[in-house]
């Protein structure tokens, strides 16, 4: 069998190996690969070496980053990947997305995807990996989440900018009749140390471009980056300082129409009969038309401007079907709570016997919880839109997606034309989270154009119908127990968590074709709980798919989110009644992996830890999410207008850090992320229809409640781990922590807000 580790270098890796009948199939070579996306977009003296690289014959520079750019800096690290080996700056290279292609399908997906802990290296789990990077690669996958976005691109981003210099080299020792070897290449230009000549990568550029790359290509040593692992000014900074437009809801075009939607809020149901006979009389309505697909069941309409457009979508007069999910909140967790009955569920990892371990233990040794987590919105700043023409029997979309090769095979079919014959444009995004990797808002735009006669329609949704029809973070439930030993320590621990499964739901209205098809092992369930590194002799995590069909979806750091808060309270409750300091005790069980140890200690070393001043408290949480070993302490503080947060201190662990400063950031978003939802996001649902509709009253933590931040960054594992959505789960479960140590309250229930007054 082969392994991703044996294939050459001189090799283009689309994907991990794909084992299939004992062949290792998924690469192809640099020299101009078949599929390259770039060649049939370049033109006059441009050329192009790879899908990553292209450059002009004066010199200019474009190098290609794949993924969805919205907000956490990725085109800025993926550029540098290619630049760090092509021997350019930052300042001298333009950086795009690129087309939908599957050359860009991300491989770095399928480490985590794979049902086993990130520390499992073993045949079975490696093997896994491998056949589901085969998978992504066979069907083009190319989507940005997951935190892979790096992982993915960490040796095949550099090795594209390595071949196009080698190349460069080439075709500059040929011109000159010198060794390439003897050449060297920086700031975008080969040099001959012995003559003194400088030739620039543009005029090398057409005849480099014609050679094939050494199939020796040498990946720079660590100690020689100069982008690499230091801290870089964002590429998109001046475009966003100076309001360039270049967001999904800045796309002007020519003759372009603006569209929105009205759909049935009570989600999944269809509509029954509609009259649009007042709204037509608003001035600048051009067409109202009916929607049922896939993705949900409404009315369009498109207009001369938005306004317009928003305007006529008020006045439709529907009737509307019931939702087949139980018409409130209240009843959806009595739901999820009689789904956590004994013998359902299933268990990805299962150490012991825990049956045995509980069936003897003590009544005093044994430490049992429950807890409770509500539906969450994405709430992305920019609302959900779109732009699509539909001419010729061409469609053309400028929506701000997540999975641009999706979004084009399924508009595609929604349009009932080739892919060939779609082009994706994927603007930067403001915030995505996990909601741009649906397809609604494209093929609602898709529906428009195809109503427009071949004009261009820009499709953008009100708040309140972006905050009412979520794709949103499942509600959940789980029950813990613990069984304690006379030191105090946790040797039993058996957990059963109910939650709506993610995966089913995405398949079945993106993909209604696969629904009913078996998925096989469903990680999402208990991710972040099954999978951490904790060394605990009987343990069992059961999940157990909820049939409650609210529409529900990825969100930042999806499973982890909640399983965070489930695991991670429950082991300061299991720490608490074994009479055990929360840190000491994680300290004990994590002794096998040393990259948790080092985080875990760093991390009490920074905050002080077991040094408290009165009136205040510190909580303490550890996640492994993404690849990511992440131990974090906040310290609270009781003040007459309620609870403050002061300071959070994070150790995280994510291998190699690409870029300091950007991860660090990055670090900060996903804190106040999670700490917004802990503290005061919920979903409710009333009459089948969800409750909340703008940020005023599903409201983000405000700048003055944010904790004074200290960050350290480790590089301490033996694999990269991720960064945007690696410190969200472990928010929410040091905060509650934070609260038990100062009130003595145990909250198990979110948002913490229910029961406890933040200043």
């Amino acid at each position: 069998m082969a392994s991703v580790a044996k294939i050459a270098r001189r090799t283009f890796l689309i994907g991990a190996a794909a084992i299939g009948g004992g062949m290792a199939v998924g690469y192809y070579f640099y020299a101009r690969p078949k599929g390259n996306p770039l060649e049939t977009l370049v033109k006059g003296e441009w050329t192009t070496f790879n899908p990553y690289v292209m450059i002009e014959a004066s010199g200019k520079i474009i190098l290609i980053a794949p993924r969805a750019e919205m907000g956490q800096g990725i085109h800025t690290t993926l550029a540098a990947l290619v630049a760090e080996e092509l021997e350019v700056a930052l300042d001298q290279v333009e950086v795009q997305h690129g087309p939908a292609s599957g050359a860009y399908y991300n491989s770095g997906l399928a480490g985590d995807a794979a049902p086993f802990p990130a520390f499992d290296r073993s045949t079975m789990a490696q093997t896994m990996r491998a056949i589901m990077g085969g998978a992504v690669k066979a069907i083009s996958l190319q989507v940005t989440g997951g935190s892979s976005s790096t992982i993915d691109a960490f040796e095949k981003m550099r090795l594209a900018g390595a071949a196009a210099r080698e190349m460069l080299k080439a075709a500059a020792a040929a011109r000159l009749g010198v060794a390439v070897e003897t050449l060297q290449a920086e700031n975008g230009e080969v040099f001959d140390p012995a003559s003194g000549t400088k030739i620039s990568y543009g005029d090398l550029a057409l005849d480099a471009a014609k050679l094939t790359p050494p199939s020796d290509i040498k990946l720079k040593d660590r100690k020689d980056w100069k982008l690499l692992g230091k801290s870089q000014k964002r590429v998109d900074m001046r475009a966003k300082v100076t309001g360039a437009p270049i967001f999904g809801v800045d796309v002007s075009l020519p003759d372009m129409l603006f569209g929105t939607v009205k759909m049935n809020p009570n989600l999944t149901g269809r509509m029954e009969s509609y009259d649009a006979a007042e709204a037509l009389k608003i001035p600048g309505v051009v067409k109202i038309f009916e929607i049922n697909c896939q993705s949900g069941h409404g009315v369009g309409v498109i207009a001369k401007n938005s306004w317009a457009a928003f305007k006529a979508a008020n006045a439709v007069k529907v009737q509307w079907d019931k939702a087949p999910y139980p018409q409130s909140s209240a009843g959806m967790f009595t739901l999820l709570k009689d789904t956590l009955k004994p013998g359902a569920g299933s268990s990805l990892r299962t150490i012991g016997d825990v049956d045995t371990a509980f069936a003897d233990a003590p009544a005093d040794r044994v430490v049992e919880a429950e807890y409770q987590v509500p539906f969450l919105a994405h709430a992305t700043m920019e609302p959900m839109n779109a732009t699509a023409q539909f001419k010729d029997g061409k469609l053309t979309l400028w929506s701000p997606n997540q999975g641009p090769t999706v979004v084009r095979y399924v508009c595609a079919g929604i349009a009932g034309i080739e892919q060939d014959n779609v082009t994706v444009h994927t603007p930067v995004m403001g915030g995505g989270f996990g909601r741009r990797g649906e397809l609604d808002f494209s093929i609602y735009a898709t529906l428009a154009a195809m109503q427009a006669d071949g004009k261009p329609v820009k499709v953008i949704w009100t708040r309140e119908e972006d905050m009412t029809h979520d794709m949103y973070r499942p509600a959940a439930v789980a029950r813990f127990k613990a069984r304690v030993n006379g030191d105090g320590l946790p040797v039993a621990l058996d957990g059963r968590i109910a939650v709506p499964s993610i995966m089913r739901s995405i398949v079945k209205r993106s993909l209604p074709k696969m629904d009913g098809m078996p998925l096989g092992p469903d990680k999402g369930l208990t991710d972040g709980a099954f999978n951490q590194p904790y060394d605990i002799a009987d343990f069992r995590m059961d999940g157990i798919d909820a049939e409650l069909p609210v529409p529900v979806g990825f969100w930042r750091s999806v499973g982890n989110s909640h399983n965070g808060f489930f695991h991670e309270c429950f082991m300061d409750e299991v720490a608490a009644a074994g009479k055990l300091d929360p840190v000491a005790m994680r300290l004990k069980l994590m002794q096998p992996w040393p990259a948790a140890v080092k985080a875990v200690e760093k991390v009490a070393e920074m905050s002080g830890w077991g040094k408290t001043e009165p009136g205040k408290a510190k909580g303490f949480a550890f996640t492994l999410a993404f690849g990511g070993w992440v131990a974090q302490v906040i310290e609270i503080a009781d003040t007459p207008e309620g609870i403050k947060l002061e300071k959070i201190w994070v150790a995280a662990d994510v291998g190699i850090a690409l870029d300091p400063d950007n991860l660090k950031a990055q670090i900060m978003s996903g804190l106040v992320y999670g700490l917004s939802a802990a503290m005061n996001e919920e979903i409710t649902f009333a009459d089948g229809i969800v409750e909340q509709s703008n940020f005023h009253d599903f409201d983000a933590m405000r700048i003055w409640q944010c904790p004074q931040m200290h960050i350290e960054i480790l590089e301490n594992a033996e694999e990269m781990g991720g960064a945007g959505e690696i410190s969200t789960p472990g928010a929410a479960p040091a905060l509650a922590n934070a609260i038990f140590a100062l009130t003595g309250k145990r909250i198990r229930t979110l948002p913490l807000s229910r029961e406890v007054k933040f200043a």
